[in-house]
């Protein structure tokens, strides 16, 4: 039975997927998804590392600054707006290509997995919240072995709702549907430890140099709270506690670049489990023809 093709394009932060997403998709009549929980959000532009109009050269960009940042966004949500774009440019007789770095969003959508919702547990959340990154890891550790060793442990809200869903469910649900409608080619980008950190510190004093500070300050204004920008990832952590003097503008960059390159390997650590990932280093010159 013929299945349309879908190209995933995932893998480290900094490694230029979506300059490379782009080039596919002009390659091969392609419109774009997002995959990048952060990418979703209105007004979260330079600390995202969102795709510019200049940059996206004509191609179609879904699922892109979209969602208002009060509000969290949930997998379940996302899964059920990829299916929607997939199906609405294979209708259209060209190519979707998935694009970005959250392991989570695109495993999915390409393992059709079924996430139930889960209503927001406001007493829990209220005890998990005052518990720091080590115990809430443990707390997962218990009710669902399998989701702590992939999930972003820096991350206190992603563990919260983790833990939410667990003690909701008894463990966090993969539940495959099949048939899988479509042929999933997934293309990695990575990069030496050297380069990808070189790439990681010249990418964050970018983000300075253009204004994340003063980004940041706007989301307050518009207001976010501060609980909610900390909770934003390390390019919103940092630039907060500049802004209310209790770390230096030194440090706000170093911890920025630390914060990133921790990442990094994070999501080296989700992806490797995947054999069907054709890994491309960009460290090395390469050519989009040599993609399958």
């Amino acid at each position: 039975m013929f299945k349309p093709k879908v190209i995933v394009i995932l893998g480290q932060t900094a490694t230029g997927k979506s300059n490379f997403a782009v080039k596919i998709a002009k390659q091969l009549n392609g419109e774009i998804i997002s995959a990048d929980s952060r990418q979703i959000y209105k007004g979260l532009e330079i600390g995202s590392g969102k795709i510019t109009e200049k940059e996206m050269k004509g191609v179609p960009h879904h699922l892109l600054d979209f969602a208002n940042p009060k509000n969290k966004f949930t997998v379940a949500k996302y899964k059920k707006l990829t299916d929607s774009a997939i199906a609405e440019i294979v209708n259209k007789g060209k190519t979707p290509i998935i694009c970005g770095g959250t392991g989570f969003y695109i495993d999915a959508v390409v393992n059709n997995i079924v996430l139930p919702e889960v209503k927001p547990n406001p007493k829990l959340r209220k005890e998990l919240e005052k518990k720091s990154e080590i115990e809430l890891l443990e707390i997962l550790k218990k009710l669902d072995i399998a989701r702590a060793k992939n999930i972003d442990t820096k991350n206190k809200v992603r563990v919260i709702r983790a833990i939410e869903i667990a003690t909701a469910l008894g463990k966090v649900p993969k539940i495959k549907t099949s048939p899988v409608k479509y042929e999933f080619v997934k293309i990695g980008l990575f990069a030496p430890k050297e380069f990808l950190e070189n790439k990681i510190t010249k990418r964050i004093k970018k983000m300075y140099q253009d204004g994340l500070v003063n980004e940041v300050k706007k989301l307050k204004k518009s207001g976010l709270s501060d609980k909610r920008i900390m909770n934003l990832g390390f390019e919103y952590l940092y630039p907060l506690l500049f802004i209310q003097k209790k770390i230096s503008e030194r440090e706000m960059i170093e911890k920025t670049i630390l914060g990133n390159t921790q990442y990094a390997k994070r999501q080296m650590t989700w992806f490797k489990h995947d054999p069907e990932i054709q890994w491309i280093d960009v460290s090395e010159p390469f050519s989009i023809e040599k993609v399958k």
